[in-house]
């Protein structure tokens, strides 16, 4: 490893650990620091004693990136037990609370009149959630005490009442505070002032979604024409040889719709307002920069919240996995070059990811040998790109869907440290794969704090648990190389 190379993953690896966790635990910040650099330093250090021609052994290069983030778990908790049952500061809160700035529109008054503090405090049942304190800002109220029933019937028993006292004047937003307890916020409901206006009658904008669409199955046919190896220069002579650049364009985008259509049909479900899928076309690259949908009204749960972001990445993987194994099928088998990368599908080599690794022997079977490699058909390179982009999307970061899933399951502010560790970690992985460099550069500029649900405080049931962890194996599954152990069972 670059020795500046490893002095800039140190410093950017402070710069993090200083702004996302030294707030909210005891723990030095260099005991942090030096535990997440471990791997980092043991690799460099056997480079050193042995150089290039021998690579560290695969426990060297496996075991510190299990041990260490566990280890920067526990030592992150004791840091952090010291807090409990002390009283939470505002200021705290809001390092770990998106700025309320962020949810509402700016107001220039207090959400309340003095005289409507009674009414207020009359929707708080003691038996429900005994409130202790009132706090006024000028954009939010935010009411502190004990809860003394399930967080669920609390936040729907609380949210009825605060309806029937002040109408839909506020959004009820139930949050766990930095010390654990939860507390509610009282907000300025923005779609009242934008109730009548024509943004807030009309989002989908169903034109605008389909010359997006047609403008990105232009740009991605023409780099499908690239990918199916036909010469740009003949096709002025011969138009026909566009249709060639169709199956990759027409796999992606239907890759690619098909994991919106997820997150937005399942926003409908939930009426969650949001656009329509939104592709991003660009001429070079892929061809496209990818697909989102925008929503536009908070979600109420994380139930919802849950839903709606592990939707996309399901829908996608499903429609994924016939196209690749029929593209892969069609393939050719290669002689594996000495030189090769994850993005090379001229000459892939599969062992750059378990789950890829054994996709292709499924299709391929015994043609696949370790000495070869797979010169993909145009098909099987959308659907390899849809398991990448599966993959990226389901990184446990900020506001990926990886990101709201494990803030869903969770909480916020475990899902803030979880954050933390998976990008320090994609960044170790891109020493082993050069190709995740630069996403996991872009993860490091990517906020951590993902955007509450308004009941932030109800946990998911086991069955949505277990969906989420299994979201995170699909994960490690296209991300991590393919074992030499596995290899060799495999006669790969």
């Amino acid at each position: 490893m670059n020795f500046w190379f490893l002095l800039l993953l140190g410093f950017i690896t402070y710069l993090m650990v200083q702004r996302s966790v030294a707030q909210i635990t005891r723990t030095p910040v260099w005991l942090l620091w030096l535990v997440l650099m471990t791997p980092a330093l043991l690799w460099t250090t056997w480079t050193m004693m042995y150089g290039g021609k021998q690579p560290p052994p695969r426990a060297l290069m496996i075991w510190p990136l299990i041990v260490c983030p566990v280890l920067y778990w526990v030592l992150f908790q004791w840091g952090r037990r010291s807090l409990k049952g002390t009283q939470t500061e505002p200021q705290k809160v809001a390092e770990l609370q998106p700025d309320i700035h962020n949810t509402v529109e700016s107001a220039s008054v207090r959400p309340i009149e003095p005289t409507e503090e009674t009414q207020l405090r009359n929707c708080f049942p003691w038996s429900v959630y005994y409130i202790q304190d009132i706090e006024y800002r000028p954009q939010a109220v935010i009411c502190r005490g004990q809860l003394r029933t399930a967080a669920n019937t609390a936040y729907q028993r609380i949210k009825a009442n605060v309806e029937a006292q002040f109408g839909d004047r506020f959004l009820v937003i139930f949050q766990e505070g930095f010390n654990g307890k939860p507390f509610f916020v009282l907000v300025p409901n923005p779609q009242l002032a934008k109730a009548n206006t024509r943004a807030q009658q009309k989002i989908t904008r169903p034109g605008f979604a389909l010359m997006l669409l047609v403008v990105t199955l232009i740009t991605t046919t023409l780099v499908g024409v690239r990918v199916a190896d036909v010469n740009p220069t003949t096709l002025a002579s011969n138009p026909a040889d566009l249709l060639k650049g169709l199956p990759y364009a027409l796999g992606l985008i239907t890759i690619l719709g098909i994991h919106e259509l997820g997150h937005y049909l399942t926003a409908q479900y939930y009426q969650i307002r949001s656009t329509l899928p939104y592709f991003i076309p660009m001429p070079l690259f892929l061809g496209t920069f990818g697909a989102f949908i925008q929503m536009r009204s908070p979600i109420p749960n994380r139930k919802a919240l849950f839903d709606v972001s592990i939707a996309g990445p399901i829908a996608g993987f499903i429609i994924t996995l016939p196209l690749l194994l029929w593209g892969l099928a069609h393939s050719q088998i290669v002689s594996q070059p000495e030189k090769t990368g994850l993005l090379n599908t001229d000459a892939l080599n599969p062992k750059y990811s378990i789950l890829m690794a054994l996709l292709s022997k499924l299709a391929l079977g015994s043609q696949l040998t370790s000495n070869s490699a797979i010169d993909m058909h145009p098909i099987a390179v959308a659907g390899f790109l849809g398991l990448i982009v599966t993959a990226l999307n389901l990184m446990p970061v900020g506001q990926l869907d990886g990101g709201h899933i494990v803030h869903a399951i969770f909480g916020q502010r475990t899902a803030v440290v979880i954050g933390q560790i998976s990008r320090l970690l994609l960044l170790l992985l891109s020493l082993i794969q050069p190709e995740f460099f630069p996403w996991a550069i872009i993860l490091l500029f990517l906020p951590l704090i993902d955007e509450p649900a308004l009941n932030d405080v109800t946990e998911l049931d086991n069955k949505r648990d277990i969906g989420g962890l299994l979201a995170m194996a699909l994960l490690i599954l296209i991300i991590m190389p393919l074992p030499q152990a596995l290899a060799q069972l495999l006669q790969i």
